[in-house]
């Protein structure tokens, strides 16, 4: 009794060890057995037989796509072992049927295909039962229906003639037989261990094992859909993946489920189309444009299992409807995995591991910034790319695919910061510090530190090759706005003397270049050098004759030289090119005013908010209900004014991002956001660039109307840019416009030092406040605001005008004598609108 007791604790030890892997453990367990009860010889022959050849392919491991060929010493025991124990035939049914599956195994092994076929016929595979056997047992079926794909596949290659119609339909069946037969075996193990765990009380001993899935196993998990894929049928490709991933995880699978989860959003997001696309609860359509034509007679057919692998399943599970959804989804997952499993030790051991792990993220972050990018998600990719920076150390790609994604989600500050790192991971490059160039001279406005990477290109010299002529033109249009920022007209000109040799070498680098020649076009123009302006500016054009700026750049340099009508022609022409271009239509609103009356302007306002409305499809939070049907009143007022102004678009420190503006700008957004939070209007939606374009609109509509005379429609205009952003200086500015056509001095004057509160260098404010304390003979101040308005930019011949006539108030008769000189000599050369609302940018 005491015996059989002990026998069976044993065998029960060996069912565990055979379950879990364990088979160096084997041998001492058949030797005890072996003792114990003498009767079992020839299960010790198949244990034996199991453990050795399991023990060999453990230190010999099979590769994927390699065949193995010819017996080994270590085999030929193997072969014996299992040979004693079926030769003698004494065993039980179920090991007689155990003997059978490792003999072909081990056929296999040896490069025996047929042999093992015959082993796997003679045993009758599909005939086994899953239902009350052993865990291991799971694990022996599982292989063996993934060894006879092998065969199957080999066979055919050496004897073409034995292929027929349905040979590849049997192939596929037995990885996928193979692949849910070890889903089900890797749960039930799972399930073992975790309720042993809990039954067991600590004790001293080693831990169990991570199982491993080896070569058998996952080649029953991922063949199928290989040769899917490989024949054209991706939509039962896309059906296996779907099946493998919503079985149960285990923790032996997360690797496989990570790489399997990576493939299949890469085929939703390279080879699937929305139109295509079938959710994973429906069943997949019969006839797909995925498929190859040819092969679509060959569908599959469903095939019967007794057991199946438990799958997750409830009321409430998330369900993904279109291919960017659901590949965004695996891709998470999948990023949510490699954050987690990242080997992050930097010691010689590790190294190898680490490779792989940062390989494998790469690609997930890669799938990641193809997926999110088409959504134009880059506020979440940049968050992403951020977790993976704990494994990014000296990784050039992920930092570079960092800094782009804080580029596109317009966190300008973060990206040159990370472009710095950049920098010193590939110094070499010229493409890194030029991106950092175009940041610093954008919005941040950040020009000593877009100099030093300016630099940085132009002093690599022919390392930079062709790139060398775009360092000359970053650092150009460093010191062209450092000239514009500029108080001193000494340092202004000295800047634009920097700017323009900058640009002259960046043009002889790159004579085909038709940006410095535009730039070295824009430059002469702020300097008011038109008749250069103009040779530099068809010099351009005829490099890229539909570029939009150089087209702007010479409208307004006809407009400067009063061919207006030449200026429009211009500007009509481009508008017919780019229809929505706001700032060319901003353009066109001053010259139709000049040219065509301001009726004509106020239907290109109108036809202004149509565009709007068609290219940003927003809800604006400010609507009364008004919309356009101000300016439809004015249509039926025929009046003709010959002379009236319009609100520039950009003054000459807004139009080109300038220190001050900056600063102002800021300060209006925070004082926006605080009033939009107190007044019971919902916020705006998306980003601010095109309800500022919008804010444009209607103030221009309400200069229209002061000019025609009408302060109540240029009110309602007035207030509805004030709705969007109730501080800005321009709305403020307009306001203290409709306030002087009112004749409300004291309003108006009130208006305008609130504009100046918020953007102290608004020149026009400036000039409108002197002109106002002019008036009520306070001229001292008067005189001072106009003299500040001439340091702030000394080519407003408007200002010079106004300065002249509080100087000529005081008796100061030669200085206001020089003044209006000034302004006259100024007024031939001024444009339309300013330069500067030209953008200077890379």
């Amino acid at each position: 009794m005491t015996a059989k007791k002990s026998g069976s604790r044993l065998e029960t030890e060996i069912e565990r060890c055979r379950s879990e892997g364990q088979w160096d453990r084997i041998p001492d367990l058949i030797r005890q057995l072996s003792v114990k009860l003498i009767a079992n010889d020839d299960l010790a022959e198949l244990l034996l037989g199991e453990a050795k050849l399991q023990q060999y392919l453990k230190e010999n491991p099979i590769k994927q796509g390699a065949s193995p060929r010819g017996a080994k010493p270590k085999l030929v025991e193997v072969r014996k072992h299992l040979t004693a124990a079926l030769d003698r035939g004494n065993l039980k049914s179920e090991y007689m049927q155990e003997a059978s599956l490792l003999m072909a195994k081990l056929n296999y092994v040896e490069g025996n295909y047929r042999e093992a076929l015959s082993n796997y016929f003679k045993v009758g595979l599909d005939d086994l039962q899953l239902v009350g056997i052993p865990v291991y047992r799971l694990s022996m079926i599982a292989e063996a229906y993934a060894t006879k794909g092998l065969c199957l596949e080999k066979v055919p290659m050496a004897s073409p003639v034995n292929r027929h119609t349905g040979g590849e339909q049997e192939i596929i069946t037995c990885y996928e037989k193979s692949g849910d037969i070890a889903l089900l075996y890797l749960q039930e193990v799972e399930k073992a261990l975790s309720s042993g765990m809990q039954n067991r009380s600590p004790k001293p001993g080693p831990v169990s094992h991570e199982q491993e899935l080896g070569f058998f196993l996952e080649t029953g998990l991922q063949r199928a859909h290989v040769i899917y894929f490989k024949n054209g049928n991706l939509t039962r490709g896309v059906g296996r993946f779907r099946e493998i991933l919503r079985a149960i995880e285990t923790r032996t699978t997360q690797n496989l489920r990570m790489t399997i989860a990576r493939q299949l959003a890469e085929i939703l997001l390279r080879g699937m189309c929305e139109q295509s696309y079938w959710n994973p609860l429906e069943d997949p359509p019969h006839q797909s444009p995925l498929d190859d034509p040819l092969l679509q007679a060959s569908n599959t057919e469903d095939y019967a299992l007794s057991r199946r692998p438990k799958v997750y399943a409830g009321e409430n599970i998330f369900c993904p409807q279109e291919n960017t959804e659901e590949a965004l989804l695996l891709l998470l997952i999948s990023e949510s995995m490699a954050n987690r499993d990242a080997v992050l030790s930097r010691i010689p051991e590790h190294n190898n591991d680490r490779i792989i792990s940062l390989q494998s993220s790469s690609i997930v972050y890669d799938l990641l910034t193809i997926a999110l990018g088409r959504r134009g998600q880059y506020e979440m990719l940049s968050e992403c790319l951020e977790r993976a920076m704990k494994f990014a150390f000296e990784e050039f790609h992920l930092w570079y695919q960092f800094a782009l994604s804080l580029m596109a989600a317009g966190k300008s500050a973060r990206a040159v910061k990370v472009l710095k790192e950049c920098i010193r991971l590939k110094p070499d490059d010229p493409t890194i510090p030029l991106l950092a160039v175009k940041l610093c001279i954008g919005t941040m406005h950040w020009l000593e530190e877009g100099e030093r990477f300016a630099k940085m290109v132009i002093d690599m010299g022919e390392k930079a090759s062709e790139f060398r002529a775009k360092g000359y033109l970053a650092i150009g249009l460093v010191y062209s706005l450092k000239a514009t920022d500029a108080s001193l007209r000494g340092v202004q000109e000295e800047y634009q003397r920097k700017a323009l040799g900058a640009f002259q070498r960046a043009q002889s680098l790159s004579p085909t270049d038709h940006l410095a020649a535009f730039y070295l076009a824009l430059q002469h123009a702020v300097s008011r050098q038109i008749p250069e302006a103009l040779g530099y500016v068809r010099q351009a054009l005829q490099l890229q004759g539909d570029d939009v700026h150089s087209l702007h750049l010479l409208a307004l340099l006809l407009s400067a030289q009063k061919h207006y009508h030449d200026a429009l022609n211009i500007i009509e022409m481009a508008l017919s090119e780019y229809p929505e271009h706001f700032i060319l239509l901003f353009t066109k609103v001053k010259l139709e005013s000049v040219c065509r009356g301001p009726d004509e302007a106020l239907l290109t306002c109108k036809h202004m908010l149509q565009i709007w409305k068609s290219c940003y499809n927003l809800t604006n939070p400010s609507d009364s209900g008004r919309g356009s049907s101000l300016l439809d009143r004015a249509m039926a007022d025929r009046r003709q004014i010959n002379t009236m102004t319009l609100p520039d678009f950009s003054d000459p420190e807004t139009g080109s991002v300038h220190a001050t503006s900056i600063a102002a700008s800021r300060v209006e957004q925070a004082l926006s956001e605080v009033a939009s939070s107190l007044q019971s209007s919902a916020p705006k939606q998306g980003p601010l660039h095109p309800w500022m374009t919008l804010a444009q609109i209607w103030l221009h509509a309400a200069e229209v109307y002061t000019g025609i005379g009408k302060p109540a429609e240029a009110t309602a205009c007035t207030q509805e840019a004030a709705n969007l952003f109730p501080t800005s200086h321009n709305v403020l500015f307009m306001r203290g416009q409709v306030a002087e056509l009112r004749g409300n001095t004291d309003e108006a004057k009130r208006w305008y030092e609130e504009a100046l509160s918020i953007s102290p260098t608004h020149v026009k404010t400036m000039q409108r406040l002197g002109l106002i304390l002019h008036r009520l003979g306070r001229y001292s101040l008067s005189e001072k605001i106009l003299r500040d308005a001439v340091q702030v930019n000394p080519t407003s011949h408007d200002v010079w005008n106004s300065l002249g006539e509080v100087l000529q108030t005081q008796g100061h008769d030669d200085a206001a004598t020089e003044c209006f000189l000034t302004a006259l000599e100024l007024e031939a050369s001024s444009p339309i609108l300013p330069f500067t609302i030209i953008p200077r940018a890379l």
